[in-house]
């Protein structure tokens, strides 16, 4: 009776061995093969530190090859908030050379993520007053200033309905410059260093850097001279006439059927 019960006992104890030993097997396959990918995403932004850097969009031009809207080189500045010890007197100088609200700084400069925007679109005369003091203060690491580009107009508004627009994030809104944003747009680069897990970075390693690709030039068939004796003269015809709803006027040429203006004046 003893040797029954015995073999019971072991009988069972190996059956629930067995399927224990499955659900194991299945439990790794599970995270082979269903959640690797997501798993090994989470690993590796858990390992590094990104910072994107944008890339210049094409010039647009007139057929005069006048640029018509123009990416300038501007900064954009980072703290990675672990690698800064005296956080305090860092916020304090932030906030006073990007004329920001200190308490706002602070919040960033505490938190405990792997990297915070303080300043976007800042002018190189700015951040050389964060580079001078960084080196005044002999800080070497927290605080990262990288490239970025800012989109400017040099006709202001004119033709600005053809050419169209750009967000804050350098994409664009409207006109030419949504119509052919693949082509102006550019690649993006990057910039990645190995961190800790408590975020902070890792001695002895190096950043790698990955160059942004500039966009493409863009060359139109608006002729900005003709362009700006269509909205001027479109503007007066609206103003002697007292049509409030503004109006248009198109100016192409004969031969190749191209458009020289699209002269727009909005409801006045």
């Amino acid at each position: 009776m003893q040797d029954i019960s015995r073999k019971r006992r072991m009988k069972n104890a190996l059956l629930g061995a067995c399927i224990i030993l499955v659900a194991l097997v299945l439990r790794v396959a599970w995270i082979q093969f269903i959640q690797g990918e997501e798993l090994q995403t989470l690993a590796y932004e858990q390992q590094t530190l990104d910072r994107k850097i944008n890339p210049k969009r094409g010039i647009i031009y007139d057929r005069n090859k006048n640029e018509l809207a123009v990416s300038s080189t501007v900064y954009t500045v980072t703290v990675n908030p672990t690698n800064i010890k005296e956080k305090e007197k860092v916020a304090s100088s932030l906030s006073e050379i990007f004329e920001l609200e200190y308490d706002k700084v602070l919040k960033k400069v505490k938190k405990r993520s792997s990297i915070e925007t303080i300043a976007r679109k800042q002018d190189k005369e700015v951040v050389d007053k964060l580079s001078q003091w960084m080196i005044e203060n002999k800080i070497e690491a927290g605080i990262n200033i990288d490239e970025d580009t800012k989109r400017y107009y040099p006709y202001n508004t004119l033709a600005s309905h053809i050419i169209g627009f750009c967000g804050s994030d350098n994409q664009g809104l409207g006109g030419l410059e949504a119509k052919y944003g693949e082509v102006l747009q550019g690649t993006k680069g990057r910039i990645t260093k190995v961190k800790d897990a408590a975020g902070g970075e890792v001695k002895n390693t190096t950043e790698q850097y990955r160059h942004a690709v500039d966009g493409n030039h863009l060359l139109s068939t608006i002729d900005m001279t003709v362009e700006s004796i269509a909205e001027k003269y479109l503007e007066d015809v609206c103003i002697d006439n007292q049509c409030t709803d503004g109006g248009n006027v198109i100016i192409a040429d004969p031969t190749t059927r191209r458009y020289l203006s699209d002269g727009n004046l909005p409801r006045i």
